[in-house]
């Protein structure tokens, strides 16, 4: 099967592999995670599963699939927007840490 003038095979992204334990390691320090030994084994064949999982995805045939931007519908619906009263003032401002002249009073953010 080719595409643009390209084998299929150029399209794998992720080959089906098993992750070391350097390489659970390398992972971790990228994501400044420290790690058990346990933990280390558990997610090195956690992630070695999730990368065969994604090179037997890239096994399918999706040739006949035309691309798609959203599983969604291209129009969300809507409910009407109707106004309605909000909330009485003093029912807001019993929320509040801090009021002046009925206004939530917040301590300044720039100095």
């Amino acid at each position: 099967m080719r595409r643009q003038g390209f084998t299929q095979s150029r399209y794998v992204i992720i080959p089906a592999m098993s992750l070391t334990l350097e390489e659970v390691e390398h992972i971790a320090e990228l994501a400044r995670l420290e790690l058990t030994e346990a933990e280390k084994a558990r997610y090195r064949e956690q992630l070695s599963a999730v990368l065969d999982y994604i090179a037997r995805l890239q096994e399918l045939d999706t040739e006949n699939i035309p691309p798609t931007s959203s599983v969604l519908p291209a129009r969300t619906p809507l409910r009407p927007d109707v106004p309605r009263p909000g909330l009485p003032l003093e029912e807001l401002m019993k929320n509040a840490a801090d009021t002046e002249q009925e206004q939530f009073r917040v301590p300044p953010v720039l100095d």
